[in-house]
């Protein structure tokens, strides 16, 4: 006898939903293809976000852009996933960062995922990262970062970058901040030089 899915929480912009197997997730990711909502899932709860909002997809650009500004100035050799779905049915999770990427070489897994939190609550993230083997997690909310170093078997939080010592992360945030994106990744250049 089949378990029939349950409602666990619902908000405007978020579902939260149990007793969902992975044949489940793969039937409803089909489903979902092409409305731009964000599927993630972990040990049978699927969480299904909305369409992503300005008050979203505008600082995941501009930071990326930052970031992106900075492996450049510095030389650094990076390849930029986005939302790349990772995870595995094996590793009961899988989940698109907003923002991913191989640092030096590509690889499999990247070796930083970017999270932009508007909304708090829902499935673990860092839970869904850690399975992964992501080294390095950021999340950015209300203009501040906070980064998650992947420490043997769990994440740690850190006050810099363990990929990127050298980034002074309050002029990322700072500049992350900046009411005009392209102003703001051009002042944090100048910056950097």
């Amino acid at each position: 006898m089949a378990i029939a899915p349950s409602l666990i929480e619902a908000k405007p912009n978020r579902v939260l939903v149990g007793n969902i197997t992975w044949d489940k997730l793969k039937i409803l990711d089909a489903g979902f293809v092409g409305t731009g909502a964000r599927l993630t899932y972990l040990d049978g709860y699927l969480q299904i976000m909305s369409p992503l909002s300005d008050a979203h997809e505008e600082p995941k650009k501009t930071l990326s852009q930052l970031l992106e500004a900075y492996l450049r100035v510095r030389n650094i050799r990076f390849y930029a996933r986005g939302s790349t779905t990772i995870g595995s049915q094996e590793l009961g999770g899988r989940k698109e960062p907003d923002e991913s990427y191989c640092l030096h070489e590509k690889k499999l897994i990247p070796d930083l995922a970017i999270e932009i939190v508007v909304t708090s609550g829902g499935i673990d993230s860092l839970e869904v990262y850690r399975r992964v083997g992501v080294p390095e997690v950021w999340f950015w909310e209300d203009g501040a970062i906070a980064v998650y170093s992947l420490q043997s078997t769990e994440y740690r939080l850190v006050k810099n970058s363990q990929l990127l010592p050298e980034l002074d992360l309050r002029s990322l945030e700072f500049y992350s901040r900046m009411a005009d994106q392209y102003d703001a990744v051009n002042e944090f250049v100048r910056s950097l030089r």
